[in-house]
């Protein structure tokens, strides 16, 4: 199993730096991979940057960057940045976002399947030449950097809806998904985005799933906690739709959840649907939050041991 961390939590009392020294850590018990939210918290390209000198193998990613407040040229040359500081283990998550947040900003939440193809088209130009000439429906421009310590980095895009996925095949080097159960992941994520890259000519795509995860022998407790934890993702129309496909009502039932068996054998039926990557966020349940993360931590490291 590829296993990662989706994290990015400062836990209360702690430094922002105590985020670094998390992802090493993360490093160290041999995880793939480290993603951090672009949330209203702290800037995760930054996070990311401030990490790669400490760290030498792990993958580093983000999960995701909402595009609209963001410049794709700025973007480009701010990941380009921090890809060379992490010595070529960035991997780019962007998306949408959802309209409300969107629209609070006092932006246009508008085409967001085209503005998300015209958008990643610009990056991967950017990241991969350090220049573009691009004449679209919704951006147009002539314009580039010179990074030193350039390299390449992948560009996946948070896809859930049919134009969204067919994109990212077409365009992205996969896709990052959240809330999304195994059923979704198996008869529509992974078809749907193979194809598209498959008729695109490009190579296959990564499929990362990111789910909530936590090992716990009350299994009727650990999802009542998941419920509450992420209740807030069942109101938005993006996250409303993946879970009303897999016949959930309450977000946090998508976790996965239950002893080590069960939970080793949730996360099979991922790979087994065509993903690429899983990455757990870990969320504690019980009295004793420490020894519920510290139970969830060691059953992901002894699959990676496995």
């Amino acid at each position: 199993m590829k296993l990662g961390i989706y994290g990015g939590n400062v836990r209360r009392g702690q430094p922002l730096s105590s985020l670094v020294d998390e992802i090493v850590q993360m490093e160290s018990q041999g995880f793939s991979s480290y993603w951090c939210p672009q949330v209203g918290t702290f800037d995760a390209l930054t996070m990311i940057a401030l990490a790669g000198p400490q760290t030498n193998t792990i993958e580093l990613g983000t999960a995701v960057v909402p595009s609209y407040p963001r410049h794709p040229n700025a973007l480009a040359q701010q990941a380009a940045t921090t890809n060379a500081l992490t010595g070529g283990r960035l991997i780019l998550g962007v998306g949408p976002s959802h309209a409300p947040g969107i629209e609070a900003l006092g932006l246009e939440y508008s085409r967001p399947a085209r503005h998300m193809r015209e958008y990643v088209t610009i990056l991967k130009a950017l990241g991969d030449e350090g220049r573009v000439e691009f004449d679209g429906e919704m951006y147009k421009m002539t314009t580039g950097f010179a990074c030193p310590e350039a390299s390449p980095f992948p560009v996946v895009m948070s896809a859930l809806a049919p134009l969204m996925l067919k994109a990212a095949g077409e365009v992205a080097d996969g896709t990052v998904t959240w809330m999304v159960g195994n059923k979704t992941i198996r008869d529509h994520t992974v078809p749907t985005i193979n194809k598209a890259a498959a008729d695109a000519g490009r190579p296959a795509p990564r499929v990362i799933v990111g789910v909530p995860v936590c090992v716990h022998d009350d299994h009727e407790q650990a999802i009542a906690r998941s419920v509450q934890i992420f209740q807030g993702y069942g109101h938005l129309p993006n996250y409303r739709r993946q879970l009303d496909a897999e016949g959930i009502d309450q977000a946090g039932e998508i976790a996965v959840v239950g002893n080590e068996s069960e939970v080793e054998a949730r996360l099979q039926e991922f790979f087994d649907s065509g993903a690429t990557e899983v990455i757990a966020s870990v969320y504690p349940a019980g009295d004793d939050g420490r020894a519920s993360f510290t139970r969830t931590n060691e059953c992901l490291r002894s699959l990676l041991a496995a």
